[in-house]
């Protein structure tokens, strides 16, 4: 059973912040509301269910690209659409460097409200789903050997078994032995689905 999707406002404006949950919870969303960053913090269910933050950019305290930022260090990936009655360029710009879903300015219309929480709860879910499944495979190579591992490492670059053999000092039947072994633990069938499953776990260096 998927968990509950919430809602987290951050926002000082008592009552918009009350205004903003009468219409999520009427579109059918949970809703929580904070009234600074800092009591946001201290909630400790904070970003553990899935769903989004939809965040005041100016607040007593830290704002609102401060607490993004801080999330971000923590790795509490929950994504940002922020809420704002005095954007400017330049914050605007750094809110979406900083890999907000969006930047709306208040009042914001209901639909395009709605529209940019529906794409931050598909990225959420999508970012959830990868961080489960990356976790799912860095367990099954945990499980592996370093006689494994050592095999699997030459196995994806292309080398024959013979010649892996070689190079590991072993016999060439005991590197179809670790070999087969260690597909088995990954759950890949084929070359091609070992190299894939590799390339999820060690993804290669980004070309800039």
């Amino acid at each position: 059973m998927m968990a509950p999707r919430v809602i987290r406002i951050v926002d000082d404006d008592d009552a918009y912040r009350a205004a903003l949950t009468r219409l999520l919870e009427a579109a059918g969303f949970s809703v929580r509301g904070y009234a600074s960053a800092g009591e946001f913090l201290l909630d400790e269910r904070g970003t553990q269910q899935p769903g989004c933050l939809l965040l005041d950019v100016c607040m007593p305290g830290p704002s609102g690209l401060e607490l993004h930022d801080a999330l971000a260090r923590r790795g509490d990936a929950l994504p940002v659409v922020y809420l704002t009655a005095r954007g400017d360029v330049p914050t605007s710009v750094r809110a979406m460097k900083s890999g907000a879903v969006d930047f709306l300015q208040k009042p914001v219309p209901r639909t395009t409200l709605l529209a940019a929480i529906e794409t931050a709860l598909d990225r959420d879910a999508a970012e959830r789903a990868a961080r489960t499944r990356r976790g799912e495979i860095e367990e099954r190579y945990a499980s592996l050997t370093t006689r494994e591992r050592d095999v699997v490492d030459h196995v994806v670059t292309g080398r024959l078994n013979k010649q892996i053999a070689a190079l590991l000092g072993m016999a060439e039947r005991t590197v179809k032995a670790h070999r087969a072994q260690a597909m088995s633990k990954l759950r890949v069938e084929s070359l091609a689905e070992l190299v894939d499953l590799m390339r999820e776990l060690r993804p290669p260096p980004s070309q800039h």
